[in-house]
């Protein structure tokens, strides 16, 4: 066997505000998706296809929940002699002894674990992105051009794409790529629709060079510090094409709606043609019994997983491991995580529920109609919520909470 010449490094370790009471406990790359999986499954699925079995991942918020998840790397096929996932958290040094000040530092303050192993290319890339990609079809094209850099763009609408990092690139290779002739990030006024991904692959002296450069500043950061010092410094910055499904998920609408692009009879993501994998230990998810189904059970345009049992109504909704729907109970239009208990005649309608939480009989969640414009309600984990309570769209119920709980939480409240 061959030694890896690509060397993958995951930035997983953030939390994302706009995610509330889903990253309270957790970082946003180990929010559970889908039914079965973390959102970190989709970059190693995508890695283990695309044949990179060398992997770093860089965390650093509430590490616990990804580690205990990431285990061994055997989920992902990634043990063995040339094999194998490191999860890099921050450590103490003679050298090195804070925190991660932005991914960049974070790469930086590892490169003694990047130069042990001499790789040819380095693969920087987001962990908490929804998508399907061969990562070594960009490598290739990052090859050809004999890039210094070479980043993944894919096209999103004008509206909104003030969030992302923006490129203008010229038409040097058509669909493929091109090359990256200006780079803005997070502009007020987006000048492209080009949208980086968060998918670097850079050579090794020149993200080394880069980063040493990037220490005498006070922001650390690739897209907003990194890349426009290449730029500058004209370096052959080229940017690959991604023409495929891309679920950003940075809010709660958003992530919904990716949850909700895995339903109909022609999902946007199907994990089976995907070859998404998960690791089937976490939370025991191999050892719940088969879903049941009760007599009075009606299920539509759904996803139901081992370990839950329906009595009641479920449409247009995700249910993880464990899930228990009463008699009489109607969920629509929601994501329930692993564990949850929901009681008798319960309602529920456009809602992501946390792990481990129990609803009493007669609760009612969300907005009586599911519109575009309604807005997504969040219960936060280990939650007992009270007979008949009322809990309006939009509102966000955060994880524990053990005050008197109030007969209605209103639309758009927040309860602590």
């Amino acid at each position: 066997m061959l030694k890896p010449t690509t060397l993958a490094m995951i930035l997983a370790g953030g939390r994302v505000d706009e995610l509330n009471v889903l990253t309270y406990y957790r970082p946003k790359s180990a929010v559970p998706f889908g039914g079965l999986g973390r959102v970190i499954d989709f970059s190693l699925s995508n890695l283990m296809n695309s044949g990179i079995e060398q992997v770093a991942i860089l965390s650093q918020y509430r590490s616990y929940s990804l580690i205990n998840h990431i285990g061994t790397g055997a989920a992902w096929d990634m043990v063995g002699r040339y094999r194998r996932i490191s999860v890099l958290p921050p450590f103490l040094g003679t050298e090195a002894a804070d925190w991660y000040r932005g991914p960049a530092d974070a790469v930086f303050k590892n490169l003694d674990y990047v130069h042990y192993h001499q790789p040819e290319e380095i693969l920087i890339l987001s962990g908490d992105h929804i998508y399907k990609m061969d990562y070594q079809d960009m490598i290739d094209y990052h090859t050809a051009k004999d890039a210094d850099l070479t980043i993944a763009f894919t096209k999103v609408p004008r509206a909104g794409s003030d969030r992302f990092g923006i490129a203008q690139l010229n038409d040097e290779d058509g669909e493929k790529g091109g090359r990256v002739t200006s780079y803005w990030e997070k502009p007020e006024q987006p000048q492209s629709d080009w949208a980086s991904m968060t998918i670097l692959c850079f050579k090794p002296k020149v993200l080394y060079a880069a980063l040493e450069e990037n220490q005498r500043g006070d922001s650390y950061h690739f897209g907003r510090d990194i890349i426009p010092v290449l730029l500058r410094e004209g370096r052959r910055v080229y940017g690959y094409k991604f023409s495929g499904y891309w679920g950003y998920t940075r809010t709660i609408n958003e992530y919904w709606q990716s949850n909700m692009d895995l339903l109909g009879p022609d999902p946007k993501i199907d994990m089976e043609k995907w070859v998404f994998r998960t690791n089937l230990d976490h939370r025991n998810i191999r050892d719940f019994q088969p879903a049941q189904m009760g007599d009075g059970a009606r299920v539509e345009n759904s996803l139901i997983y081992n370990g839950c049992r329906v009595e009641g109504t479920v449409r247009n909704s995700i249910l993880f491991p464990g899930v228990i729907v009463d008699k009489g109970a109607v969920v629509e239009n929601s994501v329930i995580f692993y564990s949850n208990t929901i009681g008798e005649n319960c309602r529920f309608n456009k809602v992501v529920a946390d792990v481990n939480t129990v609803f009493a009989p007669n609760v009612v969640i969300g907005p009586e109609v599911c519109r575009n414009e309604s807005e997504v309600t969040v219960v936060g984990w280990n939650n007992t919520i009270p007979a008949s309570t009322f809990i309006g769209e939009g509102a966000t119920i955060y994880p524990n909470i053990s005050c008197s709980w109030p007969n209605r939480v209103e639309k758009g409240e927040v309860l602590r």
